[in-house]
């Protein structure tokens, strides 16, 4: 399976946050990290914007030698396909760019509930309803239901990729699942007050490369 990070620099709220250095790495190399615990997954793209604002990104990620895919700066829903497309995915595991701290646990849950279904579904989300904490979001999206639906994507679906699967369940098939405990702790990274909330859980983390 096939992981796809989506990073961009010009976040409103907090620009340059995934380049944010945080004991000594930045804000993405805990996210690229935390994906790679999951031995589930098999190949992880970064996949950003070929707006200038991310050079230094890109820079950093072929210093480090990790995968990357520039495409359309709010296009974010043909940026992922494309990768898709690029790799030969079937499916593919959508992760945010400002999830630092997300659990492996979680995306080897989406993965092996992909594989009991087999390719029966068009997404599988711990979203719809939402019962995972902030930063804690996964979806595995079906590359084809992607490519056939984009081309009615509005702007805000494009920039945000899933919210039209999800206003039009009914034609699609998707399957939520959900928490088995309450998570009250928001682990994404919006505003830069969210790097001093969690500091504690950023000196913990294990110090590896990239």
């Amino acid at each position: 399976m096939i992981a796809i990070i989506q990073a961009r620099s010009n976040s409103k709220r907090f620009k340059n946050k995934v380049m944010k250095i945080i004991n000594g790495k930045p804000l993405i190399s805990y996210v690229i990290a935390s994906v790679k615990k999951s031995k589930k997954i098999k190949k992880i793209v970064i996949a950003t914007s070929t707006n200038k604002s991310d050079n230094k990104l890109v820079n950093h990620l072929i210093k480090n030698k990790i995968n990357f895919y520039r495409g359309s700066l709010n296009n974010v829903a043909k940026r992922l396909l494309n990768v898709a497309t690029l790799y030969k995915s079937t499916y593919f595991v959508r992760i945010s760019g400002d999830s630092p701290f997300i659990d492996y646990k979680i995306i080897n849950r989406a993965i092996d509930l992909k594989k009991k279904l087999s390719n029966k579904f068009d997404l599988i989300t711990n979203i719809f309803p939402r019962t995972f904490s902030s930063g804690m979001s996964v979806e595995i999206i079906k590359t084809k239901t992607l490519k056939k639906s984009i081309n009615k994507f509005s702007k805000f679906d494009l920039e945000h990729v899933t919210p039209y699967f999800y206003k039009n369940h009914k034609s699609f098939k998707i399957k939520n699942f959900k928490s088995q405990k309450k998570m009250k702790v928001k682990y994404s990274i919006d505003k830069p007050i969210d790097l001093t909330r969690l500091s504690k859980l950023f000196k913990k983390f294990p110090n590896e490369k990239n």
